[in-house]
């Protein structure tokens, strides 16, 4: 089995969870998320919020978990994991993305917000994990 630091699993979650914090806020994309996505942001978030925020960080934890298994070879530089996180993020998880708003029929820029983060986020925790090895 591959050697793991748990310890940067967990911060690498922590980094992406506050990227998305940040994201998905007034200082940057909320409003146009928000319209993208449909949804009107008047009012409390409602009484399950906070589940879903334990269930957007568990899941943010499994994919930390998930990319440090994948960086775990004693070969891996700071470079290749950075490298393999972003190709993870825009080419696995946002072009996903991108596949299922086709369907949906969002607009092109619910992809690029989304996609946008989960790319920038999964570098973030490609670096984290690619330095803290």
């Amino acid at each position: 089995m591959p050697q793991v630091n748990w310890l940067a699993v967990i911060v690498a979650a922590i980094a992406m969870f506050g990227l998305g914090a940040v994201w998905y806020s007034p200082v940057l994309f909320v409003k146009q998320w928000a319209k993208a996505a449909g949804i009107t942001r008047e009012g409390s978030p409602g009484p399950g919020f906070p589940l879903i925020m334990v269930g957007a960080f568990v899941l943010t934890l499994i994919m930390a978990a998930n990319l440090a298994f994948f960086l775990a070879g004693p070969n891996t530089s700071v470079g290749f994991a950075v490298g393999a996180a972003i190709a993870a993020g825009l080419g696995w998880a946002t072009l996903s993305l991108w596949v299922i708003s086709l369907f949906e029929q969002r607009p092109f820029s619910y992809v690029l917000i989304n996609g946008g983060y989960l790319t920038v986020g999964f570098a973030l925790m490609g670096l984290i994990l690619g330095l803290w090895r």
